[in-house]
């Protein structure tokens, strides 16, 4: 059906049907994007009636990609991405592994060949970086360690992607698709790891230093919408310019726009700056996909759509929990790692394109991974709400959590040769990132012992490397405040920003050390006096503190301004 000003019909249609379908939605108990995903499949060519502009909707939801991809950018540095690496790096490669075989196994068994099982299976092994974030943002735990983990484990999936797609044309014509012998898929390698390598050098070294100081210059003129399209403009653009110099992904590239801006004292107004536009913009990514999907799919062949939804959902998370057991990480990262990673999404979606293009994969192909990327994305919400009773079933059977646990691991016990003069009133500081990090260097200088607790088992390896005493694990658990020595601490001081398990943490403390004083960040006043009242400790609240110390300083310039007159 043709429409005039179809860009206008396009969103018009798409925002318009998204909140009506996104209201009946929640007022149903279901999460807001399956009424998206509803919308997409109601203005898509598979149904009936009004039929909007595919090609449109799909480059609007690029442009929603690339904000949401730089406002994680803006929260997410460098130092948090090198952080994760040990875990990320290898638990992303060994996953992509794992979920490329199985899907290549089913692909087989159908009956298909090498070259379609090959894209086929890569394209149920990378996750959706768009339902990541709406899913961790949603439940207040992107900036948590474990958030930083699935965050940084998508990246390597993105880096990943970005390499099979320059590969795979030049691999087609052995794979028995359309395309060359292969002679140059060493050359076609080397230039992308090349281009990457640039684009990264170019962003760290440049970018850093370049686009932060830009930023200030416009909020100097004190507009707010030049503010604002300064923002707009840094994240599109150097998406696009990554994109067409340097062979990087809109994603990737809008991500590492972000990660630079974000050394600006003003990253905090530019998230907020760009967070209405991302917001409207990923409800067209997800309207955008219901549009390719043909319901007919489902009715027609539903064993290989429950084949392949099964890969999705458990494959890939059963391998990623294993993986992050492996890795001897805790329970709770296991489970929250395997949650982000079932359900597939924008980079599945390219990598079919491409392969239809190059005659790898056939149409059923492309079908069945767009019913199991609507299927994985509306019950992906459920499979996080599963996590919490799954982590408490596990933990109910102690034999089982143990093994799991690995309570052999060396960073989970304090090493033997601490001075026992350092574990007698020390302080017990759980969370190493931005603030904890400024509480153990103030508590260093003044010379007060301390003892941190941390979940990320990297840093503790670079604590302990500095001559730092730190245990890894998560602090809710008895046996890490037990090693944390929290029975001979004046003081248990609780600097992570998830409070989730603030009143576990603060419970068992008190449990082991009745007389241990207690000292709580919050993120707000209101969640400040539950904690209050729950933990009856010290709660120091962001806003409040910034505002008092800055009052503080008021008084003491007056004070020095009547002295001096």
């Amino acid at each position: 059906m043709h429409h005039e000003l179809s860009l206008i019909t396009t969103i018009a249609a798409a925002l318009g049907f998204g909140l009506l379908f996104g209201m009946l939605a929640i007022r149903l108990k279901l999460p807001a994007l399956v009424g998206y995903l509803a919308a997409g499949v109601l203005i898509g060519p598979a149904t009936p009636g009004f039929v909007a502009d595919v090609q449109l909707a799909s480059q609007l939801a690029e442009i929603g990609v690339m904000l949401l991809m730089f406002g994680v950018g803006l929260h997410f540095s460098l130092g948090d991405l090198l952080d994760v690496k040990k875990i990320a790096l290898p638990g992303a490669l060994l996953q992509i592994t794992v979920a490329t075989l199985m899907g290549m196994g089913l692909a087989h068994w159908w009956g298909w060949g090498l070259g379609a099982g090959l894209v086929f299976g890569l394209a149920l092994s990378v996750a959706s970086t768009v339902v990541l974030l709406r899913a961790l943002e949603a439940r207040g735990v992107l900036d948590s360690l474990n958030g930083r983990i699935a965050v940084g484990w998508l990246v390597v999936e993105d880096l990943v992607m970005v390499l099979v797609l320059v590969m795979l044309p030049a691999l087609a014509g052995p794979l028995g698709g359309k395309g060359d012998a292969g002679a140059e898929l060493w050359p076609a390698l080397g230039k992308t790891l090349l281009q990457v390598g640039a684009f990264v050098a170019f962003m760290l070294i440049v970018g850093r230093k370049v686009f932060p100081w830009f930023l200030w210059r416009v909020a100097k003129t004190n507009s707010r919408e030049l503010f604002t399209l300064s923002v707009i403009a840094a994240a599109v653009g150097i998406a696009y310019a990554s994109s067409h110099l340097f062979g990087v992904s809109f994603a990737l590239g809008a991500f590492f726009a972000g990660m630079v801006l974000r050394e600006s004292e003003l990253s905090h107004r530019a998230a907020e700056e760009s967070l209405p536009l991302r917001d409207a913009f990923s409800v067209l990514f997800f309207v955008s996909v219901g549009m390719l999907f043909d319901p007919m799919v489902v009715v027609d062949y539903p064993l290989q759509v429950l084949a392949v939804v099964a890969i999705i959902l458990f494959g890939k998370s059963l391998a990623a929990f294993v993986l992050v057991i492996a890795l001897r990480y805790p329970i709770n990262t296991a489970i929250t790692v395997s949650a982000s990673l079932a359900q597939i999404g924008e980079f599945s979606f390219i990598l079919v394109a491409l392969g239809m293009q190059l005659e790898l994969l056939p149409a059923l192909g492309q079908n069945l991974i767009l019913a199991g990327a609507i299927i994985s994305i509306a019950v992906n919400p459920l499979m996080f709400s599963l996590g919490a009773p799954l982590e408490k079933w596990l933990k109910s059977k102690p034999e089982l959590a143990r093994k799991l646990e690995r309570p052999a691991d060396p960073l989970a016990e304090l090493p033997m040769e601490t001075a026992h003069e350092k574990l007698s009133g020390q302080v017990v500081l759980v969370g190493f990132g931005r603030v904890g990090r400024r509480i153990a260097d103030d508590l260093t200088a003044r010379g007060v012992h301390f003892v941190v607790a941390e979940q990320n088992r990297e840093v503790v390896e670079q604590l302990r490397a500095r001559g730092v005493p730190a245990v890894a694990g998560n602090a809710a658990e008895p046996a890490v405040l037990i090693q944390a020595h929290i029975t001979h601490a004046a003081l248990l001081v609780i600097a992570t920003p998830d409070t989730f398990h603030v009143r576990r943490m603060v419970e068992i403390a008190r449990m082991l050390n009745p007389a241990v004083k207690v000292v709580v960040r919050s993120h707000n006043e209101g969640e400040a006096a539950l904690l209050r009242e729950d933990t009856g400790g010290k709660v120091f609240v962001g806003e409040q503190e910034l505002a008092s110390s800055m009052t503080r300083h008021v008084v003491d310039t007056l004070k020095e301004h009547a002295a001096a007159h």
